[in-house]
């Protein structure tokens, strides 16, 4: 039987690179579950907590790296995907990395592999294409550990978080979090050992001080970058720490950096807003924010001074290698934490969960490349929970660079503003599986990470020890781009959408809790491939080395129904300049259908392909135990049930509501081809013998017109000759005067030389055989001129005032004689052309 490429689930269904790692093949895969049999507390060191997160699976274009406890597998799937080659993977021998892994993440190049454990954190250069035609099995790497006097024991600081820098020079920059609050900074290409930079979101403890603290508010549990295009969103850093406060560090950018020159343009240009904006609001002088905007100037100007030439805007944008600037001495400031604002609101049942992650989604469309503004500084940022909630953030007021200074002790705290928190239903979830209260401990090793779509900017993904969750913030995002986009400095229409937005819609992809069992099986890694020759699908990894795989769909940004919502929302007075206004008085034609669009119910119009119910994939126990069927279990199917039967029900009242729609459209169509038929019907009556008869009728009526129009004109001339028969005094004199001046210009006779025209024409004779001399002398005046020109030899002085005296007298006669004939035109209402001596300047301009 033939497997169709693009279903990973058949292809990837019992690969060799899922196989459970030795160390538990011996046990059953209870180790490798979560239940409150194999719950412990994380082990502590000098006070740290160890970090739950995990990522144990990677992609590198179409290879597949999975990382199962200290070993490296690597595959191809799109070897898998074409069936080239059976199923196997090759083993990338690291002597150097003798730690059980917990995250990998490779680099922007996909050339290298970050590799951290608990307290260990590694780098491995990865094999070149081509690598699945070898015959051996395993393949050499080389691999070099990082900072080893910070993460080389089980005494250092525990790792938080790996992240390689996006404008890292050559995509070498790797940041490494450890729980106490240090970001380093290595640069892989230059020294693996000593950090480049290293960030301190926490200040030093001081040792003879004691401060009643809580020690989840001193270790950090997840950090992001920020985002935006003018702003100084990708030089913050934020973090969150388990507590859940917020902190973040603006300028930072790498020691070997490679930032794009576009984006320094385009903060440049921010710089230049703000301090003229504040020029026209208050003095520089007085005005807090002056020293600020100063030293952002500064900082700006240095990366502009680091811009090669042939990069001035608006140039194409190009990645420019770059350094910190250290132009202003101060260290950057540490600013939080932030205020939730309203505070968020705390779930039913829960006592309030330490934060696991932090991530920041950039608002960004297809449609706003033409229309910066405001849209593209809207930014979420979300917090993810252990008791299953997210908090869902506006970053309203943007954070900016700020360093450390005296002044900035009595500054306000920054501020985002809390849209709304999400529940995924964990609580509720473990309260209906059993009513022990030893079942919520499992709530303690839940770690949930955000990893964002790389199709779609609107999509997040929330992994953690009982499933997965999808976030789609398409809606919100629309909303809030339509009210932003519009004029309103008042803010009415901003709170209108925010009123109107819907919620965040939440989607439930998979589970992996065992009801019958009472345990999970925590999803370890994540991946969605963004490769050109692989299908849009997600890939998850459970603890227990199952994948699951679910394939998506592309959409588009915005949905039919919602273009027509978009199109029935403009103006009247703009959609009356396009379309006709129709007539007073009842409509000619009445539609069956009405005049909003068909909205397609909610159960059908689900186009992203994920699942309506989650996919189920728990551990079978390794013992022969029968199954046990138990009042929890019963009660889980019967909600399974449950909703199985809601939804077919759903579906079946959409089925019926869509084909009644069809009916209706069907119906409609047919009395819209009625009525077609009946107008052209009516056309060609117009067209045919109804159209001679109007066109005989019109022609007679213009005959009658010019029958009526000349006895008109006879009956006015009678009434003028009965009114006044004679010519009236001044009548006479006006025909005498016109005789007189017709004799004047025309002569008495043929040959009067007296008369006007006789004298034009002598003049016009004239006229011609001076204007042949006048131009044989311009054109002889400028080849004299050439020749002069050419020649290296000069007259002398005496001889050039001689014939400088000559020209300008004869130029002096033919400017008067041109005066006597332009006069003498002007008099005679004649035309004629340019004089001479313009003639000649323009001719020799030309």
């Amino acid at each position: 039987m033939s497997v169709n490429q693009d279903d990973w689930a058949a292809l990837l269904d019992n690969h060799p690179i899922f196989d459970v790692p030795k160390a538990y093949q011996d046990n059953s895969e209870e180790a490798l579950e979560l239940s409150t049999k194999s719950l412990k507390a994380s082990a502590r060191n000098d006070g740290y907590a160890l970090s739950r997160r995990r990522q144990a699976m990677a992609l590198k274009d179409a290879d597949l790296i999975v990382a199962v406890h200290k070993e490296l597998r690597m595959t191809s799937l799109g070897d898998t995907k074409l069936g080239k080659s059976a199923r196997s993977y090759k083993i990338l021998h690291t002597p150097n990395i003798e730690f059980e892994i917990h995250q990998i993440v490779a680099n922007p190049s996909g050339k290298l592999l970050a590799v951290a454990g608990a307290y260990q954190v590694a780098v491995v250069v990865l094999p070149r294409p081509g690598y699945s035609k070898l015959v051996s099995s395993t393949i050499e790497c080389k691999s070099v550990q990082v900072g080893q006097f910070y993460h080389a024991s089980t005494t250092s600081v525990p790792v938080a978080k790996i992240e390689w820098h996006p404008w890292g020079e050559a995509g070498s920059i790797l940041m490494v979090m450890t729980v106490d609050g240090k970001l380093r900074e290595y640069d892989i290409s230059v020294d693996t050992e000593e950090p480049q930079q290293v960030l301190s979101f926490f200040p030093e403890r001081k040792t003879k001080s004691f401060i009643a603290e809580d020690p989840a508010e001193r270790e950090i549990a997840s950090f992001t970058l920020g985002r935006g295009k003018a702003d100084w969103g990708p030089l913050t850093i934020y973090t969150v720490t388990r507590s859940g406060d917020v902190y973040a560090i603006c300028p930072y950018m790498p020691k070997n950096a490679s930032i794009p020159s576009s984006y320094v343009h385009a903060l440049e240009c921010f710089i230049a807003a703000k301090q003229e904006f504040l020029l026209q609001g208050t003095s520089m002088s007085t005005s807090p924010l002056s020293t600020l905007y100063d030293y952002q100037r500064k900082y700006v100007s240095a990366l502009v001074k680091q811009l090669p030439l042939g990069t001035v805007f608006p140039a194409v944008s190009r990645s420019v290698p770059m350094h910190p600037p250290h132009t202003i001495k101060s260290e950057p400031l540490r600013q939080g934490p932030f205020l939730l604002q309203p505070s968020p609101r705390t779930l039913e049942g829960s006592e309030g969960g330490d934060a696991a992650d932090i991530a920041y989604l950039s608002f960004t469309s297809d449609d706003d490349e033409g229309n910066e503004g405001e849209t593209e500084r809207l930014g979420i940022v979300m917090i993810a929970y252990q008791d299953g909630k997210v908090d869902v953030c506006l970053d309203v007021e943007k954070v900016e660079a700020r360093w450390e200074s005296k002044q900035e002790s009595s500054r306000e705290l920054p501020m985002f503003a809390v849209y709304e928190s999400i529940d995924l239903g964990l609580i509720s979830m473990l309260r209906e599986s059993s009513a022990e209260q030893s079942i919520m401990d499992l709530l303690q090793a839940n770690h949930p990470l955000l990893y964002g779509d790389p199709m779609h900017d609107d999509r997040v993904y929330v992994t953690h020890a009982f499933g997965v969750h999808a976030l789609d913030f398409g809606e919100l995002l629309q909303c809030l781009s339509a009210a932003l986009r519009t004029d309103d400095e008042e803010g009415s229409l901003l709170l209108q959408a925010l009123e109107k937005s819907t919620a965040t819609h939440v989607t439930a992809i998979l589970n992996t809790f065992s009801v019958q069992r009472r345990c999970s099986n925590p999803v370890i890694a994540i991946c969605i491939p963004n490769d050109i020759f692989l299908a849009y699908s997600i890939l998850i990894l459970t603890s227990v080395f199952r994948i699951i795989c679910l394939p998506l769909t592309l959409r588009t940004d915005l949905s039919p129904s919602r273009n027509f919502q978009d199109a029935g929302s403009e103006p009247t007075s703009e959609r009356d300049e396009r379309i006709l206004i129709p007539a007073e008085g009842p409509p000619a034609y009445v539609s069956l259908l009405e005049a909003e669009p068909f909205q397609l119910p909610s159960v059908l119009s689900q186009s992203s392909g994920l699942p309506s119910f989650p996919r189920m994939s728990v551990g079978a126990s390794n013992t022969k135990n029968e199954f046990m069927l138990t009042p929890d279990t019963l009660r889980y199917l019967g909600a399974v049930v449950e909703g199985f039967i809601s939804q077919s029900r759903e579906v079946t009242l959409a089925h019926r509501a869509a084909e009644m729609r069809a009916a209706l459209q069907r119906t409609e169509f047919q009395r819209q081809l009625e009525k077609c038929a009946e107008m052209m019907k009516k056309a060609e009556e117009l067209r045919g013998p109804r159209y001679a008869q109007t066109e005989s009728r019109v022609q007679k009526i213009m005959e009658s017109h010019k029958k009526l129009t000349a006895r008109l004109d006879r009956t006015l001339q009678l009434l003028i000759q009965q009114a006044s028969p004679d010519l009236s005094e001044s009548e006479t004199k006006w025909f005498e005067e016109l005789r007189r001046m017709k004799a004047e210009v025309f002569g008495a006779g043929r040959y009067d030389e007296g008369s006007l025209a006789a004298r034009i024409s002598l003049l016009k004779r004239e006229y011609e055989r001076n204007m042949s001399s006048l131009k044989n002398m311009a054109e002889k005046e400028l080849q004299r001129k050439k020749q002069f020109a050419g020649s290296s030899q000069g007259l002398g002085i005496s001889q050039a005032f001689e014939l400088g005296e000559r020209s300008h007298l004869e130029r002096t006669k033919i400017s008067e004689l041109e005066k006597i004939i332009v006069r003498m035109a002007s008099k005679l209402d004649l035309s004629v052309g340019r004089p001479p001596s313009e003639l000649g300047v323009a001719d020799s301009d030309v």
